[in-house]
């Protein structure tokens, strides 16, 4: 998954995190601004996991993302 493609095209790509991740508030999608690092430190103090689960966890959507995320 390329993460500086995902940076440059934060906006279109949050409504799919906001999907997987519902509890996220808007402002801290807009700290995030598609930093995997951050995302993933949300993710754990939001829901209360441990950063493997959260590493686990954003792995997991990466996956499940078309193709032109990948690239």
């Amino acid at each position: 998954m390329n993460w500086d493609r995902i940076e440059g095209n934060w906006k279109q790509m949050k409504g799919s995190v906001k999907e997987k991740w519902g509890k996220i508030t808007d402002d801290h999608f807009d700290m995030i601004a598609g930093k995997r690092d951050k995302l993933v430190g949300r993710i754990q103090e939001t829901y209360g996991c441990t950063q493997d689960e959260a590493e686990n966890q954003v792995r997991g959507w990466e996956q499940s993302q078309p193709d032109q995320a990948r690239h």
